[in-house]
């Protein structure tokens, strides 16, 4: 009876612990730096630092996203790109989303595409125009030219491929939105990629970008040690794109871990992720 008694009160000390625990896993934001250095960059844009966020799926971080914004604001962005699922699909409010959007377009330009979550909403048509009111640049398969003391990179952005007709399959729908957005370049410039999903990287690099921001992933939500993430969509179990600084061809792609949850409420060793990538002009 005393061994009874002693395992229900070891359990009801650590509830707190776990509570805890889950709390500062889903809540405590955590900021990586990367650089990404090429010969293609512009001496102008030597030290240019881009934020990059994904994936908020309506999270709130503090009153009117203060606690988001502040850490935004304190890395000194030169431009914020957000890659994909700003509001979710299956709790659908708009208003954490847009009051993110509100407070950022204060502190750089702002560059967002499309995750899957925004078209499986079916409600994207009045959420891009309220964005486009707010002063967000919705990059819908279109590049946009970033100039800096005479010298300019390249920006672009593709919408998910799941707004596609079920007859076309998404690698091709993402071939033909690159192809739309590329337009006219030259070999010579500093392109950058907004592509909701990693697991395309190999077509990513087919196309010559220097730099692709990526989410989509959550960092495989529950991450383990020497392995990395569990599961992500379109990868599967122990998915290769996840997190972090991924090499192919000359292409670097930076996979965000994501702020928020969607069908999966809990994540487990993978903090919400603020991602800033300095860029470096070996000319």
């Amino acid at each position: 009876m005393k061994i009874h008694k002693n395992k229900w009160l070891y359990v009801l000390l650590s509830l707190p612990f776990l509570l805890y625990f889950f709390y500062f896993q889903n809540n405590s934001l955590v900021v990586s730096d990367y650089t990404v250095s090429s010969d293609d960059l512009p001496q102008a844009f030597d030290g240019y630092r881009i934020v990059q966020l994904s994936d908020l799926h309506n999270k709130s971080f503090g009153k009117n996203q203060r606690d988001l914004v502040q850490k935004v604001e304190s890395s000194a962005p030169d431009s914020i790109v957000f890659t994909g699922d700003l509001i979710d699909s299956t709790k659908y409010k708009e208003p954490p989303s847009l009051i993110l959007m509100e407070e950022l377009v204060q502190i750089a330009p702002v560059y967002y595409v499309t995750g899957n979550h925004e078209w499986e909403s079916g409600r994207f048509n009045t959420f891009e125009e309220k964005l486009t009111d707010i002063g967000v640049q919705v990059m819908r398969n279109k590049t946009e030219r970033i100039a800096r003391d005479g010298e300019e990179i390249l920006m672009t952005g593709i919408d998910d491929p799941a707004n596609a007709e079920e007859s076309i399959s998404k690698n091709a729908r993402t071939k033909k939105n690159i192809t739309d957005a590329m337009g006219e370049m030259n070999e010579d410039d500093f392109q950058i990629l907004l592509a909701h999903r990693p697991e395309m990287i190999s077509l990513y690099a087919e196309y010559g970008f220097d730099v692709v921001f990526s989410g989509h992933a959550h960092g495989g939500q529950f991450r383990l040690p020497y392995t990395g993430g569990l599961f992500a969509p379109g990868q599967g179990f122990f998915p290769e794109y996840t997190s972090g600084k991924h090499m192919l061809d000359g292409t670097a792609m930076i996979v965000n871990r994501g702020l928020g949850n969607s069908i999966i409420p809990v994540r487990i060793f993978n903090r919400p992720e603020i991602v800033t990538v300095t860029l470096k002009s070996e000319r």
